[in-house]
Formats: C-alpha cells, structure tokens, sequence
C-alpha cells in the first residue's frame, strides 16, 4: 500500500471515535421530550435497559470488528518487492468461528429481548386504572370506564398506580406512543390490543400517533399526565361535575344560546347541553390545556380561529368551517372558555 493509501486509512480511523461521540450525543439527548432514554415508568425503564444492552454489543461488535479490518489492512498490504502472497482456498476453523460467533452473539441478545417482549404483552396486574382509548383521524378519544369520566386528547393518571390502556380505533391503524412510559403499541379497527406501565414520575408526557393514517398523522398528538394521587383524585371529581352554567346576561351565556343553534351539537356532547358523538367531548373543555389534538395551546385566540375554520390551522382535519357569524364568535369562545 502507498503512502498515501495509508495515510487516508489512518484519517479514516481517526475519525471513527468523533462519530461515535456525535452518535452517542444525538442520540442521548435528554432534552427531547419524547425521548426514550429518560424513562419514567418501569415499562420503559425496562425497554431503555434493553435498548441500551443491545447499543453496547453492538459497538462492541463494531471496534472489534473495525480492528481486526485495520490490523488486515496495515499488516498485510502490499510492499515494494513483495512477489505473488500465497493463494488460500478456505479455511475450516475461521468459517466455523465466524458462524458461531454471531450465533451466540444473537442468542445473547435474544434472552432479554423476548423477556421483555413478553412482559410488555403480559396482562395487567388487578386493580389497575382502566383506561379506554380511541383513535380517531386525527384525535385521541379516553373514556374511564370505572370512574364515568370522558375526555379527548388528554389523559390523567395517577402515579404509582398500573394503568392498563385498552386501545381501539374508530377508523384506520394508528399507534399509541408515549416514548418516556412506554413502547408503540397499534391502534387497530375492531380488535382491542392492551398496553399497561405504573407510571413512577409525576409530569406531563408527549405522545403520538406512530403509524401513517392520513393528512394530519403528525398532528395526531396527546399528552399523559402523570398527577399525584390527591391531584388525580380532585381531576376525577371535577370531570364528573357537570359544567358551570354561565351567569344570566353575561357573554358565555350568550355564546350558550349560539353554541344550542349551530351545527356543533351536531358532533360534540356537553353535558346537559348536547349529545353528538362525532367529536371529542367538550363537556370540561377548559380544563385541556390544548386544542386540535396537540395542535395549538388552549388560548382564547386560538380558540376563536380553531372554531371559526379549523383547516386553516390543521389542512384535512374532518371538522368543518363554522358558520356562526363573527360578531357571535366571541361569545362562544367567552362560553367554551367557561367550560372549567
């Protein structure tokens, strides 16, 4: 080998470490919100411990690997005055080694991961909060069968307590993902797949849809939000208490009367005010602190856009323009804010 030659390949193994780092920085940030490797419930602490296993034999495979190419390629290059090498058809003892060595590696690397497997598929243990979710294009519907409450988007659980999600699917395949709880889980028409965790930090978690189901697919969003017990307790109370009515004469109940003629009682249920089943409950819609499915912030400008044309914010989604004047928007949004 020239000189040069190896000069290039000793460059080129220079730069080997850098990359390494630069991977391990992408891919360990930990300011990501979604990011897999803080996990905060013992489902994904135990698929990051996985996960991790599988990066450090896979780099260990990698500098061995790289070694013994860069050993080959320095030791045995060609030099001035070399004649013809010797001419080798075979060797049993490598190729046999070569076979078994990955074997074992793979089988080493299969132990854990069909234990975990298996544990993410197990059944959830008794007493578990039972929460039921549907995914719609592009919205996530969450109905709690025990405690009689209905919400969208946004899903309350209490620390420390298993919850056992039980996924379903009003339309397509979509897939339920909350990267720092848990793993992907499909989200699939008429069968009903199960995903539990006990969530063991408080905090508020992004998740999404993670399979292709049409226009808005990345604006599918939701958030799980992991409350103290006392907290999830007071949450539970509130969304099963039916919604303030709004003081005689003011603006909300003003926008009361317009929300009773337009078309939106047509697809969502307040209670006691409207029964569609078309769109997400509104019933205690203030207390979201978003809108469109992740989309927007929970704010009354936002909200007067959303309701007044919701394409323009989120192309494709299902809901229509509204007709309701805008001299009239504001007393809706005055009453929808309302909605504590």
């Amino acid at each position: 080998m020239s000189g040069l030659h190896l000069a290039t390949v000793r460059r080129l193994v220079g730069l080997v470490p850098m990359g390494l780092v630069l991977v391990g920085m992408v891919g360990c940030a930990t300011s990501d919100p979604q990011n897999i490797f803080s996990p905060a419930s013992e489902l994904a602490s135990q698929i990051g411990d996985l996960f991790s296993f599988i990066i450090w034999v896979a780099i260990a495979v990698f500098v061995i690997v790289e070694a013994v190419l860069v050993f080959a390629i320095v030791r045995y290059r060609a030099r001035p005055g070399d004649g013809r090498p010797p001419q080798v058809h075979g060797n049993t003892r490598l190729e046999i080694a070569w076979t078994i060595i990955p074997a074992v590696i793979l089988a080493v690397i299969a132990v854990p991961t069909i234990s975990t497997i298996f544990r993410t598929y197990s059944s959830a243990p008794a007493g578990a909060l039972q929460v039921k979710v549907i995914g719609h294009q592009w919205w996530w519907e969450a109905q709690y069968p025990d405690e009689k409450v209905i919400t969208a988007n946004e899903i309350h659980v209490p620390v420390g307590r298993p919850v056992n999600f039980q996924l379903n699917s009003g339309d397509v395949i979509h897939s339920f993902w909350v990267p720092r709880l848990a793993g992907k889980r499909d989200v699939v028409p008429g069968r009903t797949n199960q995903l539990w965790f006990t969530p063991s930090q408080v905090g508020t978690y992004e998740g999404q849809c993670a399979e292709f189901c049409g226009a808005q697919h990345a604006n599918m969003r939701f958030r799980v939000i992991v409350d103290p017990v006392d907290t999830y307790q007071a949450w539970v109370q509130g969304q099963l208490a039916p919604p303030v009515q709004p003081a005689a004469g003011s603006l909300a109940a003003q926008g009361l009367g317009i929300y009773r003629g337009a078309a939106c009682v047509g697809c969502h249920t307040i209670q006691g005010v409207s029964e569609g089943k078309v769109g997400p409950n509104l019933t205690h819609l203030a207390s979201r602190t978003m809108i469109g499915a992740g989309t927007l912030d929970n704010t009354p400008e936002n909200l007067r856009g959303w309701v007044k044309n919701p394409s323009e914010v989120k192309p494709g989604v299902l809901m229509p323009a509204n007709l309701i004047p805008d001299q009239n928007l504001d007393a809706v949004v005055a009453y929808l804010q309302s909605l504590k």
